[in-house]
């Protein structure tokens, strides 16, 4: 499109954190390309790290990786699975990143000498940032999330510059998400409302639609106060409960007809998209007509479920695909190093997601060794690739201190070792091995088998890899190494023989959609229904 008549739509937020800004972004995107048209997202954040690569799970939630390899922010994939598109570093704006890039300008002395302001250098540099994204992805649609609480001091710069750009662009509209509390059954509480609407305002910036979390549906009486008060007609104020199902999201909003809203501001035909094939995965999801498949999620970060966004909702996917409802239980691996494994036995499947450090590990080779002993449908992710391959070492080839040399640097068999390019590298921003690389796979395995392909390309980031020198003992003994960077030869993929277990170095979780579920979350939930059916019918018989 033109820039002309590229056309801005900007998410902010109320007084509140965490009300599901992302999903409200990623809902407008979905409808917006169920139209045709082709919406962008792009998310500001105001810390002043330059990424999210270096970011505590507990505090930031799971750091989700690009194509490009940047590491960028949990919505981010909230965006790519709702709008089934892969992103680039170019939609993540952090403070961080903006200061770095104007300081930058400063030292090659591209500001001719000038004294570098917030106004109007750096809100200039954001506003052509945000232009530069519609121009480079040709863009009908770029829709602005803006992350934080309205009157933070670190977004208070980007918000000035989004009240420029409402300014100088034709189409331009502002959709502000807000917290609608009800203390007692019936009586919805509007004034946090207006509180956050009035400060936004008072900031220049006057929202054409209001959003509202609650917990009950909103009274005519409320909505006509927040709309009194927003300056804005009554059927701009719209319900974003809470849902089964953050997929559901798009067709609540189109039903309480959210694109009258976004027609009126931005001359767009405001004829409903048409939701039916959306609607009916989406009832794969609330609706499954095969059953449950209960799955064990081991991890070290398992208090803060976020930290596990992408790995939950790949099973979401996957189950949805099959048509059964997962009932996933977040594990701490930290429990299973003193307690008996066995209580895994009644799980239909179980996965080992990512991580770092050596907290917990000894659990999860015991819960690897569980499911490998008891034929139980195992997904390794990353670190819980490695650590499928530690515990073969050690349990089937007999090498007792087998082990990651991140874990014991001291151990006589590093099965798992530091890659080459990493061992000179001493800065921890940006420089594992980011991002998408291809992969070789095996005919005849499985992993060929459920990519139905023998050249796939995931996404990665990681330091380490299986040891090459251990890699033909390992072989020898049955482990099956599936699949292999077509590059270098590193090891990809790892199979037990028995099928029923299968690790990647890969994270297949940040390509997964709903429209398109990744192949080793097939493999899993498949095989956790055929557990499933077995244990049921050997209690039926039993009985």
């Amino acid at each position: 499109m033109p820039s002309a008549q590229r056309k801005y739509i900007a998410i902010i937020g109320s007084i509140m954190s965490g009300l599901g800004k992302g999903i409200l972004t990623a809902s407008i995107c979905k409808l917006l390309q169920l139209k045709g048209y082709k919406a962008v997202p792009l998310k500001f954040d105001g810390y002043l790290n330059v990424d999210c690569g270096t970011m505590n799970p507990f505090r930031h939630g799971e750091v989700f990786v690009l194509d490009d390899g940047a590491e960028v922010d949990m919505d981010f994939g909230t965006y790519e699975r709702f709008l089934n598109i892969s992103m680039n570093k170019f939609s993540s704006i952090t403070g961080g990143k903006i200061f770095q890039h104007i300081i930058q300008k400063e030292r090659e002395g591209r500001f001719l000498g000038r004294d570098v302001q917030i106004v109007p250098h750096l809100t200039n540099e954001l506003k052509d940032w945000i232009r530069r994204l519609g121009d480079e992805t040709n863009a009908d649609f770029v829709v602005i999330e803006v992350g934080g609480t309205v009157g933070d001091l670190e977004n208070s710069y980007f918000i000035e510059a989004i009240r420029q750009l409402s300014y100088e662009e034709k189409y331009f509209m502002t959709i502000q998400l807000t917290r609608v509390p009800s203390l007692s059954k019936g009586e919805p509480k509007t004034k946090p409302t207006q509180h956050a609407n009035r400060l936004i305002q008072s900031l220049g910036l006057r929202p054409d639609a209001i959003v509202c979390r609650e917990d009950e549906p909103l009274t005519r009486e409320a909505i006509e106060k927040i709309a009194l008060f927003a300056n804005i007609k009554p059927e701009y104020v719209y319900d974003d409960p809470t849902l089964a199902t953050i997929y559901e999201l798009p067709k609540i909003l189109n039903d309480q007809g959210i694109m009258n809203a976004l027609a009126s501001r931005l001359d767009i035909d405001p004829t409903p998209p048409d939701l039916a094939q959306w609607n009916s995965l989406v009832n794969n999801v609330i609706s499954p007509s095969n059953g449950e498949v209960c799955i064990a999620l081991i991890g070290k970060y398992t208090s803060t479920r976020d930290a596990y966004a992408s790995v939950y909702e790949s099973i979401v996917h996957a189950s949805a695909h099959y048509s059964v409802k997962p009932k996933v239980d977040f594990i701490d691996s930290t429990q299973l190093e003193e307690s008996d494994p066995s209580i895994l036995s009644n799980y239909h499947g179980i996965i080992v997601p990512g991580g770092f450090g050596k907290r917990g590990i000894e659990g999860k080779i015991n819960a690897i060794n569980y499911a490998r002993t008891n034929n139980i449908p195992y997904l390794g992710l990353c670190l819980g690739m490695q650590l499928m391959v530690v515990e073969y070492a050690r349990n089937v080839l007999g090498w007792p201190d087998a082990h990651s040399s991140e874990i014991n640097p001291e151990t006589t068999h590093p099965v798992i070792d530091l890659l080459p390019e990493q061992k000179t590298i001493d800065k921890k921003g940006g420089t594992m091995r980011l991002g998408s690389y291809i992969m070789h796979l095996v005919p005849g395995t499985v992993a060929a088998a459920y990519y139905n392909s023998e050249t796939v390309e995931e996404r990665h980031r990681h330091r380490y890899e299986v040891n090459p020198e251990f890699v033909r003992d390992l072989e020898e003994h049955g482990l099956i190494f599936s699949g292999r960077h077509k590059d270098t030869g590193i090891v990809e993929m790892a199979e037990w023989p028995n099928g029923l277990g299968i690790g990647t170095q890969a994270h297949p979780e940040f390509k997964s959609r709903l429209e398109k579920p990744a192949p080793l979350f097939l493999f899993l939930i498949d095989n956790s229904i055929k557990r499933r059916d077995k244990l049921l019918a050997t209690a039926t018989t039993k009985n």
